[in-house]
């Protein structure tokens, strides 16, 4: 896939916002960057060196931004300046994806481990970003080159102003193959940015911020406006970046120190100024895609058996509690705020690593990236992890969005500091002693044959668990479910190990109410000891209809 959409609930209506992307993984980026034999050669990008200046230091430089963040809130909000449609803003997505970067003019090309190529603007990306340079203590700012593109399409070249900008960059790095240097960070259209560890395709997102997300008066989409990218060493192994985020209601200073590798870890370092009171402030929002699982009951016409970026919600509780939420695609929007005091973590993972469980080769779900996320200095306080589920049609739309809401209430005269750590990886190394839910199915639970018959309402769970002290557990065991249900009733429990393997598997009923959810919990226990991670389940009776 080459086009990913953000499907985002506004007032009256679901919004569709794309973010773009040349390459969906790694190897088809290494396929959208290799230029003609005939191609122009060009120099790597160069910033404008300044006269002689002051010596910058990253950590000044942070605070610079600070204070420009703080100004900026201060002043009235302006939107960024959109280039016109015949300056590239009515290209069609087909001649937009024939304008490539040319590797060779990449900023720090063959001087650094890491190297930065950009976005040129265009269809649906109408704005640009101030980018700066930060080399040898001095900040500069990097000039738009038209040179380092290569223009295949009729007639798009001469369009093109010389001081046109970019619309976001990439970051490169040898992170699979020492002789080549991989896609491992895209920051591209309004906060958004992806990640990328060691084997691994492009999947879900993260934003810088979250504003209004799933209220009734629409979501606020904050961006980066502006960034800094600081040179590394020659043999550094993390790189710097700088950005100011700008929207109507609160403005915010980023840095963000990237270490690719076998996971990619990102330390974030965030201060916040609002411009405006009485606004839901999203921190660390990830942004991820779930049509349809082993749990889904709706049906699509489609030869894959799975199809999503994520299949869940991951938490690790202040008071040291696991829990996963499989995630679903509801008929109707759905929040959830799962509330807790100074949470540990909280993620979108992409759990099931197995290729027969999707049988796409082409887009690799198998691969997706999972994002961690873990506060940093101290925790965050009392608040909830918020879990929006929209309704889709198709796997474009990105209909998953989890964030952190805090309850203390942010305003215009107190700024925000915060830190957390975001971790690219595949599955996240839990407390080795409890096993992991394996699968969630679920379908109608009533009696083929019977009268009268039973409504959809019923419904049968099945849920396996693996892994932990469980998996090493004789089957006459007494262990036991620990159930509870917010509406409906359950009843015909039946707990067993599954013949030859180490998987345990939990039967239940719940007799659902057809007009009311019913928010599910259960884990397994020995004698009163946890042995499992706590499975979190929403029934949602128009889904069952």
């Amino acid at each position: 896939m080459k086009k990913k959409n953000y499907v985002i609930p506004t007032a009256n209506s679901i919004a569709i916002i794309v973010f773009l992307t040349l390459a969906p993984g790694m190897a088809l980026a290494r396929d959208a960057n290799t230029d003609s034999k005939s191609a122009t050669r060009s120099e790597p990008a160069q910033p404008v060196q300044p006269a002689e200046v002051e010596a910058v230091a990253p950590e000044k430089l942070f605070n610079t931004v600070v204070e420009k963040a703080r100004a900026q809130a201060a002043k009235p909000y302006a939107a960024p300046t959109q280039i016109p449609d015949d300056k590239l803003g009515d290209l069609t997505y087909d001649e937009f994806q024939k304008i490539r970067f040319r590797k060779e003019a990449a900023l720090w090309h063959n001087q650094t481990l890491f190297e930065v190529q950009f976005f040129h603007p265009g269809f649906l990306f109408k704005s640009t970003v101030d980018i700066n340079v930060l080399e040898d203590g001095k900040v500069a700012p990097l000039p738009f080159n038209k040179a380092s593109f290569r223009y295949d399409g009729e007639g798009v070249e001469e369009k093109v102003p010389d001081n046109l900008g970019y619309a976001g960059f990439r970051i490169h790095y040898p992170l699979n193959n020492p002789e080549y240097n991989d896609e491992i960070a895209v920051f591209l259209g309004a906060s958004y940015f992806r990640l990328l560890a060691r084997d691994q395709y492009y999947g879900l997102s993260a934003r810088g911020l979250a504003v209004d997300t799933a209220l009734p008066k629409g979501e606020e989409f904050p961006a980066f406006r502006e960034f800094w990218l600081v040179k590394p060493a020659e043999d550094a192994t993390s790189m710097t970046v700088f950005a100011l985020l700008d929207s109507p209601s609160i403005t915010g200073a980023y840095r963000f120190v990237i270490t690719p590798g076998t996971r990619t870890v990102v330390d974030v370092d965030t201060m916040l100024f609002l411009r405006k009171d009485g606004h839901q402030i999203g921190i660390a929002p990830l942004t991820s895609m779930f049509l349809y699982g082993e749990n889904s009951t709706r049906h699509f016409d489609d030869f894959r058996p799975e199809v999503h970026d994520s299949d869940g919600l991951l938490m690790h509780t202040g008071n040291d509690e696991w829990i996963w939420r499989p995630l679903t695609n509801p008929k109707q929007l759905s929040v959830t705020a799962f509330l807790d005091n100074n949470p540990k973590g909280f993620g979108l993972i992409q759990r099931d690593r197995d290729y027969n469980n999707y049988m796409d080769f082409e887009t690799h779900y198998h691969q997706r990236p999972s994002l961690w996320v873990e506060p940093r200095d101290g925790g965050w306080g009392s608040g909830s992890v918020r879990l929006v589920e929209i309704p889709s049609a198709e796997e474009v739309n990105d209909n998953i969005v989890a964030f952190w809401v805090s309850d203390e209430v942010f305003s215009v005269d107190k700024p925000v500091g915060l830190a957390y750590r975001m971790t690219s990886m595949n599955n996240v190394d839990e407390t080795s002693h409890l096993a992991r839910v394996l699968r969630t199915r679920t379908g109608w639970g009533g009696i083929p044959g019977t009268k009268p018959v039973a409504p959809k309402s019923m419904r049968r769970f099945m849920i396996d668990f693996q892994g932990g002290d469980l998996s090493t557990l004789h089957a006459e065991q007494p262990v036991k479910p620990n159930i509870q249900t917010t509406k409906g009733e359950i009843d015909d429990l039946v707990l067993h190990k599954l013949p030859g393997t180490d998987i345990w598997r939990l039967s239940f009923r719940l007799h659902g109410d057809r007009e009311q959810s019913a928010d599910m919990r259960v884990y397994l226990t020995l004698r009163g000891k946890s042995l499992t991670e706590t499975w979190s389940y929403l029934y949602e009776p128009s889904n069952a209809e």
